[in-house]
């Protein structure tokens, strides 16, 4: 017995749109695929994202979220903070909607919106912080960097440990 292809597709599209999965979004998190990978996938250089990344997802429509090990900072051509969580929706070429990175310029941390790359590559970044729209060389997000904990130390300012020490040294002076 045959079923008339109109009849096929009906019932195909009927299933589709009543199914419970179609009214929800599809997470995805994979052990086999990095967050990493996906970045690349989406032609956006893997360094966007710090070593501490902990775990993501990633919904069929680009939404994501990825989780790192703690807030930290990354070194680039400027001072750049990631909190423990950071979101977004990814396209080819593309993040935005953007979530969870901070800049610092001059004395201001500024949320970064967005981040986009020519296709084909013409070898800049570009980052729209507020209604600035910074390019930078892609070169510098190739590689992976590591996270730290302390924005001093990585701009050549005194590390808390070192900012403390007179107080300490006075508290012994009193105790003694």
């Amino acid at each position: 017995m045959s079923f008339n292809p109109r009849i096929q597709l009906t019932i195909l599209l009927l299933l589709l749109l009543l199914s419970p999965s179609s009214l929800s979004f599809n997470l995805h998190t994979s052990t086999n695929t990095t967050v990493y990978q996906i970045l690349t996938k989406y032609s956006l250089p893997q360094g966007l994202l710090p070593s501490s990344v902990k775990s993501y997802t990633l919904s069929d429509d680009g939404t994501f979220e990825v989780l790192l090990e703690k807030p930290c900072y990354v070194e680039f051509e400027y001072l750049v903070y990631y909190a423990e969580k950071v979101t977004g929706k990814l396209s080819i070429g593309s993040i935005t909607d953007l979530e969870g990175i901070e800049v610092k310029r001059f004395l201001l941390w500024l949320n970064v919106n967005e981040i986009r790359v020519d296709l084909p590559s013409s070898g800049s970044i570009y980052f729209q912080v507020a209604f600035i729209n910074k390019k930078l060389d892609i070169k510098q997000f190739e590689t992976v960097h590591s996270c730290r904990d302390n924005a001093f130390a990585l701009c050549g300012g005194p590390s808390l440990r070192q900012l403390l020490a007179p107080v300490n040294n006075i508290e012994m002076l009193v105790t003694e």
